[in-house]
């Protein structure tokens, strides 16, 4: 198989969308972003991009904070929604029948529907051009109690995520193997 040179860009695939809440409780935003990423594991912390012109951008540099909400399949309409819609002028959850819910530590509301919620506090901000890479500490998570298996991690296959890739959504497929398998034993 011949591989072509193609012009550098973000191919980097597949990507989590997630539902991004920003802003005080009472009048919450929501932004879809799948330039999401874990970048630490102790502490645990997550990088999300977002654009300076997007309407969530001071929203999070301004209050330091974040709930990074994993969606499911059955949220695909309001994730694609809410990457598309400016929260300026609507009401996000109003408008996809989102329910908002308080957070435990930081003071924006998460998302009742997502299946897995993080709340982030920003502890660090690089502008990186088009986008602002805000560094949040996972200060709590909150998981579905029917996604954690005998082990109380994630099983991916009842959470159901959805992927992005070459501007389309996609869901998982089949798990192929545990981590580490690959180790002679």
């Amino acid at each position: 198989m011949a591989k072509v040179q193609i012009l550098p860009g973000n191919h980097l695939f597949p990507l989590p969308p997630c539902l991004i809440t920003c802003g005080p409780a009472e009048k919450p935003n929501i932004i879809t972003l799948a330039w999401v990423g874990s970048l630490c594991s102790e502490p645990p912390i997550m990088g999300v991009s977002i654009r300076p012109s997007r309407y969530s951008h001071p929203l999070v540099k301004q209050s330091g904070e974040f709930g990074l909400n994993v969606p499911s399949v059955e949220l695909l309409r309001a994730v694609d929604y809410c990457g598309n819609i400016s929260g300026r002028e609507i009401d996000k959850f109003k408008a996809m029948g989102l329910t908002p819910i308080p957070a435990h530590v930081i003071r924006t509301a998460l998302i009742a529907e997502c299946p897995v919620n993080l709340e982030c506090q920003v502890v660090q901000t690089v502008s990186l051009g088009s986008h602002d890479l805000f560094l949040g500490k996972v200060v709590a998570v909150h998981v579905d109690d029917t996604l954690l298996n005998a082990q109380g991690e994630i099983d991916l296959g009842r959470a159901d995520p959805i992927a992005y890739g070459s501007r389309t959504y996609w869901s998982l497929g089949r798990p192929l193997e545990r981590q580490g398998f690959a180790k002679p034993r």
